[in-house]
């Protein structure tokens, strides 16, 4: 019996032990935050340094989140999740001592305290994701004992909401960081007629209040070799850009043979010119000009091959309060011999520090003018969008027809993308610009 009641009191304190030891673990895990990611069929690691933005300081590079010294300061990563469901998130964060911060996923948020850990590695929770779409994840600091929250490189992520179809910027390979944080462009194609020299090239915008956003570029008249519309560089310069590629085809201006560079012929008062490089390189003209939402300018573009196989392009801005046309430049393009081709508008943003934010633009009365001054008017496009989105990195991009308009719109990490290479016909306006192409400034 003595040996019997032994044994049975052993087994006791034993069940008693796994029985501490397992509430020690799970106290751990979700006090401490050591624990990684469960067991998922599938987990994937989100790279910061391509999907995030920090608010109220803090820096974003290759590496990920730094600088994150400060309890104000926020990050958010955005994830494109095709189904809703149980999602699952792990850190990849370097620190130094223990710490609090805040996750906030779908408006719920967790505290959870972190202790340094040799694997860089934390289990933050889980959390529903509500709808198919974009989910920021977002990150703040509670309290610390270091000078920093340290660096963080990643997530992982998992759970049923999760598959391998999730959309995000994956890696860095060409420097998609960069592009993916500026976010998409996209462009409409205009069909012109076949089989005409058209020499004119005819457009109106609108940025509706609001969508202009700094490091936003509302191109108007583009066209085979350059483009010309208007931008914001920040909150106190506005500027009506034209530029023309030069048919060397390098990122650097200053490689450009003499034979093959882009020669100004004349500009406008007030224009700046020079060369630009690290997306093709060309001659650059730009006014600094306070363009405004809600308004509507006219953008006016000429390309006539003019002998000694070369062509010249000149472009003319229409100033609705000053009312007239304003010469901005012309240039003449070196072995070329063409009228115009490609004619396009796109949008872009040129800003990484606004990827988040969503811009928008109307493309009104679009109108091309052959080299007999015959006008007819163009109402048909074919949306597309640049690698970004057709790697899928970012699908926040639309474009097509707006009360009657062309529109695009790009940026802000909404969900409702446009299928690429959609055809659009917008209803006929017929009103013919009235231009005296005579009248027009040559200075």
């Amino acid at each position: 019996m003595l040996i019997s009641f032994t044994n049975k009191q052993q087994n006791q304190n034993n069940v008693f032990k796994v029985f501490i030891l397992l509430i020690l673990i799970l106290s751990i895990e979700k006090v401490v935050g050591l624990a990684l990611n469960p067991n998922d069929s599938i987990k994937i690691s989100v790279p910061i340094g391509g999907n995030s933005w920090c608010f109220n300081g803090g820096l974003i590079n290759e590496q990920g989140f730094s600088n994150w010294d400060s309890e104000k300061i926020i990050c958010k990563t955005y994830v494109y999740f095709q189904q809703p469901g149980l999602l699952k998130v792990s850190l990849h964060l370097t620190i130094k001592e223990s710490e609090k911060i805040k996750i906030t996923v779908a408006g719920k948020s967790k505290i959870i305290t972190l202790i340094p850990s040799a694997t860089n590695q934390y289990y933050a929770g889980e959390w529903k994701v509500q709808k198919k779409g974009y989910t920021p994840i977002e990150y703040q600091g509670v309290s610390k004992k270091d000078s920093s929250y340290g660096t963080l490189s990643s997530l992982t992520i998992s759970g049923s909401a999760v598959d391998t179809n999730c959309l995000y910027v994956k890696d860095n390979n060409d420097n998609y960081f960069y592009w993916g944080r500026r976010g998409p462009s996209v462009h409409l194609n205009y069909l012109l007629p076949e089989n005409e020299n058209i020499e004119w090239f005819y457009n109106e915008i609108s940025v509706p209040e609001g969508n202009d956003v700094i490091g936003s570029y509302y191109m108007a008249n583009g066209f085979g070799e350059g483009y010309f519309g208007i931008q914001v560089n920040d909150n106190k310069e506005r500027r009506i850009l034209f530029s023309v590629w030069s048919p060397f085809q390098t990122d650097d201006p200053k490689s450009i043979p003499d034979e093959d560079k882009i020669k100004l012929l004349r500009k406008g008062d007030k224009v700046h010119t020079g060369e630009f490089g690290n997306e093709g390189s060309g001659g650059q003209s730009y006014l600094i000009y306070p363009w405004k939402s809600e308004t509507t300018y006219k953008f006016l573009t000429h390309i006539e091959p003019v002998g000694n196989n070369s062509t010249d392009y000149t472009a003319y801005f229409y100033s609705p309060e000053e009312m007239k046309w304003i010469l901005i430049a012309s240039f003449n393009r070196p072995k070329t011999n063409t009228y115009y081709k490609r004619a396009n508008s796109f949008l872009e943003n040129f800003d990484t520090e606004s990827g988040y934010i969503t811009r928008r633009g109307l493309y009104k009365n679009q109108w091309a003018c052959n080299k007999e001054g015959k006008w007819i008017e163009i109402n048909q496009i074919k949306f597309t969008a640049d690698q970004t989105a057709r790697k899928k990195f970012r699908v926040d991009y639309q474009g097509g027809i707006e009360n009657g308009n062309f529109y695009l719109k790009n940026c802000g990490f909404f969900n409702d993308s446009t299928t690429m290479n959609s055809f659009f016909t917008r209803p006929l306006t017929n009103k013919q610009p009235i231009i005296d192409f005579k009248s027009l400034p040559s200075n």
